[in-house]
């Protein structure tokens, strides 16, 4: 019954909202859960006729199946897009997902360097070989500009607008925005352009790419987290690290020096303000010193 509903939103997440293939897998895991459940409650209905009763049913079942919150909550997220879809084809005429509420979730913050400990772990690169001097200008532009590691991989030459310090960068879903970078990031990107990658022979496919490796293919994202994890090491940093804590660390020194939030929500490429909300968690030190000095009744 649901298999011309499952193909419709196939399509219409590939099609319309341009997703990628791992975006669309998991919202089309999410849809084989529910009629799963449909299934084994023996509930033969299809969309327009399931009531916000059998989607509470459904909450209490997954459950049981043992999902951690955040798995449920992931799940609850692809029904309500299927339901906007639904809404979109006129296959149904109300959301029984409206009044859904997803189980509670503790918003974990992430880890974060300082500013001196990123330089630290950039002053760790060995600049005398290739790889280091490749290893530097990619640090040096996930830091600067808070690319995420699969954005970073796939970074093209032809995307990179230097001379007027911008790089045009291709976000989740093909999405495109424009990023400002550092002087220090342009400085270390044309070194490694001009000295390494001018002499290096390129893979098919792989001609526009800006970081390669030693083969001429696009890096891998396992190669930069062990670039990380090794810089790290190094340079005697002991928190547990990722090539993501490099983008968690620009937004947060972003929002605490006081930079809007929309503009970094614009440069991290989030689709809602609120995930670009984890990055206020400022220090109280910080939030105090800003009291003092904008609010009048802190004022001496």
């Amino acid at each position: 019954m649901w298999q011309a509903y499952k193909k419709g939103f196939k399509a219409y997440l590939q099609l319309e909202r341009s997703l990628s293939d791992n975006s669309v897998e998991a919202y089309m895991h999410d849809i084989e859960k529910l009629t799963a459940f449909l299934e084994t409650a023996q509930l033969a209905k299809p969309p327009a006729e399931i009531t916000l009763k059998d989607l509470q049913q459904f909450v209490k079942w997954i459950s049981e199946l043992g999902m951690t919150p955040n798995s449920q909550a992931r799940i609850l997220s692809g029904i309500r897009s299927f339901y906007k879809y639904c809404l979109l084809e006129n296959i149904t005429t109300t959301d029984p997902t409206a009044l859904l509420e997803a189980p509670k979730l503790k918003r974990a913050l992430p880890d974060i360097l300082s500013f001196e400990e990123i330089e630290k772990i950039i002053g760790a690169i060995d600049l005398s070989t290739p790889d280091g001097t490749r290893n530097k200008a990619i640090l040096e532009i996930m830091y600067s500009c808070g690319l995420r590691v699969s954005e970073t991989v796939n970074l093209k030459i032809s995307c990179l607008y230097l001379d007027i310090g911008f790089v045009r960068v291709i976000g989740k879903g093909d999405k495109e925005r424009l990023v400002p970078i550092g002087r220090d990031a342009v400085k270390y990107i044309n070194i490694y352009k001009d000295t390494v990658r001018t002499h290096q022979q390129a893979q098919k496919g792989s001609e526009d790419i800006l970081f390669l490796n030693r083969f001429g293919k696009s890096l891998s994202r396992v190669m930069i987290f062990y670039i990380i994890k090794d810089m790290a090491l190094k340079a005697g940093i002991t928190k547990n690290i990722s090539p993501h804590t490099f983008r968690h660390s620009f937004a947060t020194h972003l929002v605490e020096g006081g930079a809007d939030l929309r503009a970094v929500q614009e440069m991290l490429g989030h689709e809602s303000i609120t995930t670009t909300e984890i990055y206020t968690h400022l220090d109280r030190d910080f939030l105090r010193s800003t009291l003092q000095q904008f609010h009048p009744a802190y004022k001496p």
